[in-house]
This record gives C-alpha cells, sequence and structure tokens, in this order.
C-alpha cells in the first residue's frame, strides 16, 4: 500500500511539473556593431552556450553596419545594450547623453590598420596618409574615432586626409582592391582575408594592450557593453543578469583554445575560411579581459586620446565615473 502510495504522490508531482508553465523569461533588446566581428564575439558566444538563458534572459541580438549606428538604436530606445566600443560614452557624454559601460569585453581595440600591399612601407606610417583616402566602418566610429587619433598623433589636421565609410569584410575588401582607400582600419576576419590574399598588410596593430600603448600613447580598453545610465538605474536586477552572462563568457573564453571558440560559433561567421577564423582569433586573444574590469586608468588614458583630435571635447568637462560601472562586474566575479 506504501509503495503505491509513493508511486501516486511521485505521478502526481510529475504531472504538475509537467503541466507547470516554463519560467518567464526577462525579454531584452541589444545592438552590436558588427555582430560577426571577432572584437564582439562574446555577444554571440554567450548566446550560443547558453547562458542568456541560464540568467533567465530571453536576449535578441541586432546587427548593426557601425558603433555609430548602434548607439544611435540605444539613445532611440530601439534596445536597451549596445555592444560597441567604450570611447562612445564619453563622445555622447559631451553632447549630453549619459551611456554607460557595465561590462568590458575587450582590454585593447583589436583593431588593424590595413594598408595597400604595394605601398606598404609608406604608409605604414601616419605621416604620410597626408591627401589620402582612409577607410573607417563608419563616420563617427570608433575606427573614425582611432584613425584620427592615430593621425593626430603624426601631426595630422584632420583636414589632411579624407575619411571614406566602407564597412567591414567584403565591402572594404573591394574598396581597397578598387582603390576607394589605400588604407583602412578593421579587424577580423577581414584582416586575415586581407591579408591573405595579397590585397593589404599590416600597418598598425591595436590587438594587444603593448601594441596599443606604443601606437596611441596609452591604454585604450575598447569593446564593451554599454546601457542608457537611466534605463540602467531603473532595471539593476536585469543589468546584473546580462553582466552574469558576459562574465561567465569571458572566463569560459580564458580558459578555452581558439579552435574551440571556433567551434561554437555560426558557421557563417567564418566566411568559409575556418582556419583564418581561428588565425585571428590566436592573434587577437590578448584583446579580451578575462574578467570583464575596466582596466585602472584606462578611462582616463581613452580620454586623453579623443582629446587630441576631437573637437566634441573642446572646452567640455566630462564626468569619467558616469560612462563605466564596476558594481556589476564586481558582483559577477564573486559568483562565477
Amino acid at each position: 500500500m506504501r509503495k503505491f502510495f509513493a508511486a501516486a504522490i511521485a505521478a502526481v508531482s510529475l504531472a504538475a511539473a509537467l503541466a507547470a508553465p516554463a519560467a518567464a523569461q526577462t525579454p531584452i533588446k541589444i545592438m552590436v556593431g558588427g555582430i560577426d566581428k571577432q572584437i564582439y564575439l562574446p555577444a554571440k558566444l554567450a548566446a550560443q552556450l547558453g547562458f542568456f538563458k541560464e540568467q533567465g534572459l530571453d536576449v535578441e541580438l541586432f546587427n548593426s553596419t557601425s558603433g555609430s549606428q548602434a548607439a544611435t538604436a540605444l539613445l532611440a530606445r530601439e534596445v536597451q545594450g549596445v555592444v560597441g566600443f567604450y570611447d562612445h560614452t564619453i563622445d555622447l557624454q559631451s553632447k549630453g547623453k549619459f551611456i554607460t559601460s557595465v561590462v568590458q569585453f575587450a582590454v585593447a581595440p583589436g583593431e588593424v590598420v590595413l594598408v595597400k600591399a604595394a605601398d606598404a612601407d609608406r604608409l605604414k606610417d601616419p605621416a604620410n596618409w597626408k591627401g589620402q583616402a582612409l577607410g573607417v566602418t563608419g563616420l563617427g566610429s570608433a575606427t573614425d574615432f582611432l584613425t584620427r587619433a592615430l593621425a593626430a598623433k603624426a601631426g595630422l589636421k584632420m583636414q589632411d586626409y579624407t575619411l571614406v565609410p566602407v564597412g567591414a569584410g567584403d565591402t572594404f575588401l573591394a574598396s581597397m582592391q578598387q582603390g576607394k582607400i589605400v588604407s583602412g582600419m578593421t579587424t577580423e576576419p577581414t584582416v586575415a582575408r586581407a591579408v591573405k590574399n595579397g590585397t593589404a598588410k599590416v600597418g598598425i596593430d591595436l590587438r594587444t594592450p603593448e601594441s596599443t600603448r606604443a601606437a596611441l600613447g596609452g591604454d585604450y580598453p575598447a569593446a564593451c557593453l554599454y546601457m542608457d545610465r537611466a534605463w540602467m538605474e531603473a532595471n539593476k536586477e536585469t543589468a546584473q543578469k546580462v553582466v552574469n552572462a558576459f562574465v561567465k563568457t569571458l572566463k569560459w573564453m580564458n580558459s578555452h583554445s581558439p579552435e574551440e571558440i571556433a567551434a561554437q560559433m555560426p558557421k557563417d561567421y567564418y566566411a568559409g575560411e575556418l582556419d583564418l577564423y581561428v588565425q585571428g582569433l590566436k592573434e587577437g586573444k590578448p584583446q579580451y579581459s578575462v574578467d570583464g574590469m575596466m582596466p585602472a586608468g584606462a578611462p582616463e588614458s581613452v580620454l586623453s586620446v579623443l582629446n587630441s583630435f576631437s573637437p566634441n571635447l573642446k572646452g567640455k568637462t566630462i564626468d569619467l565615473a558616469k560612462t563605466y560601472t564596476t558594481d556589476f562586474v564586481v558582483k559577477a566575479n564573486a559568483t562565477n
């Protein structure tokens, strides 16, 4: 009899569990300034590994052609977060818009200046960019900022060169092959493709903290997740869950090989060349943060670089404490 009742209770419990609705997931929309770029890889990887769902989140990732477009979508309240460059938080504050980095993906830009192969020796020096057309993903993007910073450090003024928005991937490669640009800033996997087919050579490498300091004169943490500050403060529980997922992703990346990371990504991200995708991960792995923290002194360094060329910052006082927060990351590291 006892066995009968035990079995009956177990059956009722199972039926109740099956009948119970699944726990509601919190929806959130995140725009990525180039979802297939390796600099923003943690965004898609977190979804692939199921870390958003573990946090009870229903995350929808959207793609944009550049960081400037993604920031515009955030300000229009079309999305709740953007995966883009930290420098946008400073630039937008100069215009009265307050957005905040809540977790750093990268401690270096992960970008590369590619120069036309035939003139590589000359064009790798920004001082020789005078009168040239230089490629960027989009005007007002991080590649725009970094290109202007390198040019300013070499003594050039804005009127000395022309920035041409060429996107990344196939559009970047076509622009260089057709002679529309002689130099351009881009990221993996475009870099490896351009070098392999002989279109370009690496002029300036910003994929490690060390090479970034040599080129810019200081640290330049880049890829991050930033949110509208008012939304973040009103939705701290949701923001914490998102950061938890990304910190877990960064730690997963740190403990796995480039081959293992690539295996988790959608195959169309390889552009048909898995070996080049893996090569890009190997060469670019130093850019990724291991814990999502903002490096000490880095916000001041980014502000200094932007001040070297940006008219938006002239005469403006920037409150760096409002451009990033480590509160969510500290809590995420304590539990992951």
